[in-house]
């Protein structure tokens, strides 16, 4: 069958930003669905210069969360999470960069240099402000659908905050996905919120999401099935292999290409039942993006560090919206670990969030099956 026909997913196009950007965090998210109603989300989550240090979060319901200092130094934003959720917090931020909470509602954040303006900050309306940063754990917390974090953002100022690890404000978009198939990315361009449906469920870094979705158009004829032969001058030319419709397909880390990839995998992806089959399936397709260590940084990276990166695709992690588990593999150890939802109470855990390493002893899990004599 045809890969692409995407005429009616295809966003309208938009205002395209045009910048020299770094690679460095080269994030890659995708969406599968199984046969009993399983909705993944899952993504990897590149960082070429050091260890993010990630950590699991478990945050009760109730819990109270805090914007931080704002630019002029005023306390930001103050709020109760509805909801109780599981994510990955990375550079010891107290709150995750992507998760799942209890309604099945998951998102995750998404590098994107260059095209990320935030709304401009006013001193007055600081108590109704958060950074950049604090959006996909605002979301999770306070949100089931996404219409209803799509109409709720409008009613809350998203702000740059310089991160003090970095030096600059986190530049990001969001991707939103909940337990009844609706999908959103979420973008600040010239300060304004713009939300974009999301349809394919795919998302990577810059430009913004709607240049990514027009460029789908330049490849329609890429196919899950093989080019027939064609017959010249009297002689018979036939594909060398499987794969020969797929010929054509970017096979780069820069975003734009890696945007390609993950629809053409995505959209071709084998039939699963549902459940881990459905994550089984995301972490096989994720796969294909995993990032080599220095693979797509070099010399224009200034921040570097004696970190020993096994990969720059530090974590990879999938959101089962349906039966509320979260899993992740990290570069140390590929072994799946996983948090179930349904044992947690999120309204019995009392006032303070549950954290540990995802993988603290940064060693593998390896099985030895070599026979005794």
């Amino acid at each position: 069958m045809n890969l692409f026909g995407l005429a009616h997913a295809v966003a309208k196009a938009g205002i395209v930003c045009i910048a020299s950007v770094s690679m460095a965090w080269g994030c890659t998210g995708i969406m599968l669905s199984g046969l009993d109603g399983s909705i993944v989300r899952a993504r990897t989550a590149e960082w070429g210069p050091f260890d993010l240090e990630t950590k699991i979060n478990i945050i009760p319901s109730g819990f109270t969360y805090s914007a931080g200092e704002m630019p002029d130094g005023q306390e930001g934003a103050n709020w109760f999470g509805r909801f109780g959720m599981v994510g990955i917090s990375m550079l010891d931020h107290g709150a995750p960069a992507d998760g799942l909470n209890e309604a099945g509602l998951s998102a995750g954040l998404f590098y994107l240099p260059g095209y990320t303006e935030y709304q401009e900050y006013l001193p007055e309306l600081a108590k109704n402000s958060i950074p950049g940063d604090l959006l996909a754990s605002y979301v999770l917390s306070q949100y089931e659908t996404v219409d209803e974090a799509a109409a709720g953002l409008a009613d809350v100022r998203v702000v740059g905050v310089v991160d003090e690890t970095l030096g600059f404000p986190f530049p990001f978009h969001l991707l939103v996905a909940d337990r009844f198939g609706g999908r959103i990315v979420i973008e600040y361009i010239d300060g304004k919120l713009t939300v974009f449906d999301a349809p394919l469920g795919v998302i990577t870094n810059s430009p913004n999401y709607d240049w990514h979705m027009t460029n789908l158009n330049n490849y329609v004829n890429l196919s899950a099935l093989g080019l027939p032969a064609v017959e010249a001058s009297g002689l018979t030319f036939a594909p060398l292999g499987a794969g020969s419709g797929m010929i054509g397909l970017p096979g780069d880390f820069t975003p734009p290409s890696r945007f390609v990839r993950a629809v053409a995998f995505s959209q071709t992806a084998r039939e699963t039942e549902g459940g881990y089959d459905t994550v089984r399936e995301a972490f096989r397709i994720l796969d294909n993006f995993n990032i080599p260590a220095d693979a797509a940084e070099g010399a224009q990276d200034d921040v570097k560090s004696d970190d020993l990166l096994y990969s720059a695709t530090q974590i990879t992690t999938a959101a089962d919206s349906q039966n509320l588990v979260y899993y992740y593999h990290t570069m140390y150890d590929r072994t799946v670990h996983l948090v179930d939802m349904k044992q947690i109470d999120f309204g019995a855990m009392g006032e303070e969030m549950t954290v540990f390493e995802t993988n603290g002893d940064r060693k593998p899990t390896l099985v030895n099956m070599t026979p005794s004599n």
